[in-house]
Order: C-alpha cells, then sequence, then structure tokens
C-alpha cells in the first residue's frame, strides 16, 4: 500500500514565560528572538487538516517554506487512539525520546499532541486539549454546552429549558457551576457532574445566586449572593457548605475570579458609585479598588493563571465595550480590542497569553480567541451554532 507523506511546515516564536511591562502589555520578551521552524509529518492527512487549524490558532505560529524547517515532528499512530510523537532537531540531528500521546478519542489524541510541540518547542503550556463551557441561546431559553477549541465536538450539557448563565468549570473538569432559573423560576447556582449526567442544588437562597468560581485547587467557591440591601461575596466548600461572607455592604458585589495562589479575589463593584475592579484577601481585611484608570465601567476581571500581575476585564469605552488588561505592578491598563460593536467576558487560558472572550457583530454573538500579545481575534465558531456567550476554559486532559 502507497503512503503519501504530508507535511505541515510551521513557523514557531519562541517565547519566554514573562511579559514585558515596560511598553504595553501585550508585547512578550521573545526567547533570544529566536524564529523556529517546524515541518509536521503523517501519513494521516485528516491528522494534518486537524493539526493546521491548531497551530493556525496559536499566535505564535505560521507557515513558513520547507526550507526553512528547523524542526521536525513525526506523528503516527500506534492504535486507534495512541499516537507516537517524535521531535528531531535539523540542526544538529539531535532528537528527544518518542512521547506517546494517549487520548479518548482521534481529534483529542491529535490536540494533546499539538499542545506537546508547543511546549516543546516554546516551552509554554499548549491550550488545544483544554475543554470549553458555554451559553448557547437559540430561542427564548438557553443551555449549556461543551467543546474543545476547534469546536469539533460539541455537546450540550444540560436541558433545564430556562435561562441559564455564567458556566464555571471544577478544576479537574469533572464537573461545572452554573447559574439557572430552571424549577424555582428565581436563579440559582446548580451543580452538574458530567460523568454522570447528575444535577444537584448548590446554591439556593433566597434572592439572587450567581458568579460561582472555584479556587484554583478546587476546595473552595466563591459566589455572589443578593439581598435587600445589595449583594454580597460569600466563600463556601467545593460542596456549597460552611459559607462565610467575605464582603458587607449595600454595594453589588459581583463576578469574583481567584488569584492564582487562592489567596485574593477580584470582583466588580459599584461602591464607587458605578462599576469598578477590587481585590480582597480571603483570609479577611478590607477590599481594596484597582485603580485601572482606563473608565469609569469596568467588570468581570478575570485573574491570570500564569502572570499574578495581570488581570483582564471588560471596559466601557468610546461608547462600547472592548477588552483590556490591567498591570498591578505598573499600574497601567491597556485596551486590546476593537470590535465595532462589543467585546466582553474575558476568560483567560492557561498558558496566560490568550483570552477566550464574547463578540458581537451585526447582531451575532460568538466565541473568540484574542492574542494579547499580537492582539488578533479568531472567531471560533460559525453563527449556525446560535447565540454563544459566557465561555468558561478548563484545562483537564482525558487519558
Amino acid at each position: 500500500m502507497r503512503y503519501i507523506i504530508c507535511k505541515l511546515i510551521i513557523f514557531c516564536w519562541a517565547t519566554a514565560s514573562v511579559l514585558h511591562a515596560a511598553k504595553n502589555i501585550g508585547e512578550a520578551i521573545r526567547s533570544g528572538n529566536q524564529q523556529l521552524a517546524l515541518v509536521l509529518e503523517s501519513q494521516d492527512p485528516a491528522l494534518l487538516q486537524l493539526a493546521n487549524r491548531a497551530f493556525a490558532l496559536h499566535g505564535g505560529l505560521r507557515l513558513v517554506t520547507e526550507q526553512q524547517a528547523q524542526y521536525r515532528a513525526q506523528f503516527v499512530w500506534v492504535s486507534e487512539k495512541s499516537l507516537r510523537i517524535s521531535l528531531l532537531d535539523l540542526q544538529d540531528a539531535s532528537s528527544q525520546d518518542p512521547r506517546i500521546i494517549q487520548a479518548s478519542s482521534k481529534p483529542a489524541a491529535i490536540l494533546k499532541g499539538c499542545d506537546y510541540v508547543v511546549e516543546s518547542l516554546l516551552r509554554r503550556p499548549g491550550f488545544f486539549a483544554g475543554q470549553l463551557a458555554f451559553v448557547v441561546k437559540k430561542t427564548a431559553t438557553s443551555e449549556v454546552y461543551t467543546s474543545d477549541l476547534l469546536f469539533s465536538q460539541v455537546r450540550p450539557v444540560t436541558a433545564d429549558r430556562a435561562l441559564v448563565v455564567s458556566p464555571t468549570w471544577q478544576p479537574d473538569g469533572r464537573g461545572l457551576l452554573y447559574t439557572t432559573y430552571f424549577k424555582s423560576g428565581f436563579p440559582d447556582i446548580y451543580h452538574l457532574d458530567l460523568g454522570r449526567r447528575v444535577r444537584q442544588v448548590f446554591a439556593a437562597y433566597k434572592g439572587t445566586n450567581s458568579g460561582a468560581a472555584y479556587s484554583p485547587n478546587g476546595e473552595f467557591v466563591a459566589m455572589s449572593l443578593s439581598s435587600r440591601s445589595g449583594s454580597d461575596l460569600y466563600i463556601s466548600d467545593a460542596k456549597g457548605k460552611n459559607i462565610r461572607r467575605v464582603t458587607d455592604g449595600k454595594s453589588l458585589e459581583t463576578s469574583p475570579d481567584w488569584s492564582p495562589d487562592g489567596r485574593q479575589l477580584v470582583f466588580e463593584s459599584d461602591r464607587a458609585g458605578r462599576p469598578q475592579l477590587y481585590r480582597l484577601n480571603v483570609s479577611g481585611g478590607s477590599p481594596q479598588r484597582i485603580a485601572t484608570k482606563v473608565s469609569s465601567y469596568c467588570s468581570e476581571p478575570s485573574w491570570n493563571p500564569i502572570h499574578p500581575n495581570l488581570i483582564a476585564f471588560t471596559v466601557a469605552i468610546s461608547g462600547g465595550f472592548q477588552i483590556a488588561v490591567h498591570d498591578l505592578k505598573t499600574g497601567r491598563s491597556e485596551v486590546l480590542t476593537q470590535e465595532r460593536d462589543a467585546a466582553v467576558e474575558p476568560e483567560w487560558l492557561n498558558d496566560g497569553r490568550h483570552l477566550v472572550m464574547t463578540i458581537r457583530r451585526a447582531g451575532q454573538t460568538r466565541l473568540a480567541l484574542l492574542d494579547t500579545w499580537s492582539q488578533k481575534v479568531v472567531a471560533l465558531h460559525s453563527s449556525k451554532l446560535g447565540s454563544a456567550s459566557a465561555a468558561a476554559f478548563v484545562y483537564s486532559v482525558d487519558g
């Protein structure tokens, strides 16, 4: 049987793991400015097609000619769901030991393999094998869906036939929390076990229950619970028990997110009159305002998992909404998007460079990827999916 070896040439920017704060937040310090060129070989055209889509999504990779290749990655199927990847340095003929990649499906194995190439050559985490949870609205109701980053495996995971919002992953990827108007007609937080497809009430206190967010270690959950005087932030254990209030006032405290070390929360509050960002030590103390100096309306913060000095957020500016990033070390903020209609709901991916967000264009609401270094925006799916929003990301690969 004749085999045709297909080749895909990739140009890779080698990058360090820190951002350069001296100029602007979107600029990265690249390791010696070295350009890495990769040729990808496989006997499976379908593998190359999916890998091509994945690498094109990553802002540090682009196609070049074969003559410029410095590294070769060979992908060989050793079983139905198992890949062997061999990386070769073409400059000195040295190679890494072959890596066996296993997953629950062929697409998952391919995406894990692409992540291995990124991690080996760029020295940064790959995100292709991560998962998104998001809200899709097709009629008057909405449901929670999950998908890979390339939207090759999309599935609904709820059937509430109600308004649902704000899904958030368990760090192990086995379940999620979300707010739904199911059953009571009021916003309550439910937990969904994805493996067993079992849904249970997590928080259903009188008033509004929303904005749940797991701590990085999965042991705690921050959430926003309302009363007659406003809404405050609370922290519970992973089962919704042993709850304690961490803010107390008449203002609206919403959208909590955890610092990478789990010691602080960043959140949105209108205690200054209009929504602004604040941070708080979870062990106690008073909230401290983050002086973004970019707008009188700042909301929906997301704390960078790799660079703890960076917080992404939604900002009202020039009559619309855009995505900005604030650097806690320098005190500077930078608006990264220029969407004509709106860019909202930022969520960092595990590499600390890319964000998934919601964009609105010509009446269509879609999920998009933002490369914060190049500021390139790529829509992740077609409008045929429906109105998609509120994406949450987790990197917890199977196999």
